[in-house]
């Protein structure tokens, strides 16, 4: 009886937070993808709010966009080459991922996006804590 009590207390103490998920080993990973931006000279301040407004929706119609935030370079360092947003969303996993990449929604605002873009730079990783 006595072994069944300590089987059971470290499942009590990481449920009750005193156990971290790593030392538990169930490790909740996320992937992050981080997008930047360059726009054409040629494209209007109402060009780039359009970009802008349609990155911003497409965490309503992809549910594998677990999180979602952006903004536009204010770096002092001049080290953004050219790059001015920066778009940066998490999943949980590469079919996540995968599955965002070619969702209907995601190609629709490619297309959109494409007469405006003149760079972007793309860069997936997994966080590590």
């Amino acid at each position: 009886m006595n072994s069944i009590k300590w089987s059971v207390f470290p499942l009590l103490l990481m449920m009750a937070g005193m156990v971290s998920a790593q030392e538990s080993g169930m490790e909740k990973t996320k992937l992050r993808h981080v997008v930047l931006f360059k726009f054409k000279d040629s494209s209007s301040d109402k060009d780039v709010k359009m970009v802008e407004e349609a990155f911003k929706s497409l965490p309503e119609q992809i549910s594998e966009i677990k999180s979602f935030e952006w903004g536009t370079n204010n770096s002092p360092e001049g080290l953004n080459q050219g790059l001015t947003h920066c778009f940066f969303l998490t999943f949980d996993s590469e079919d996540g991922r995968d599955a965002y990449l070619i969702h209907p929604d995601h190609k629709k605002f490619g297309k959109m996006l494409g007469p405006h873009l003149d760079k972007v730079t793309v860069v997936d990783y997994w966080v590590k804590e």
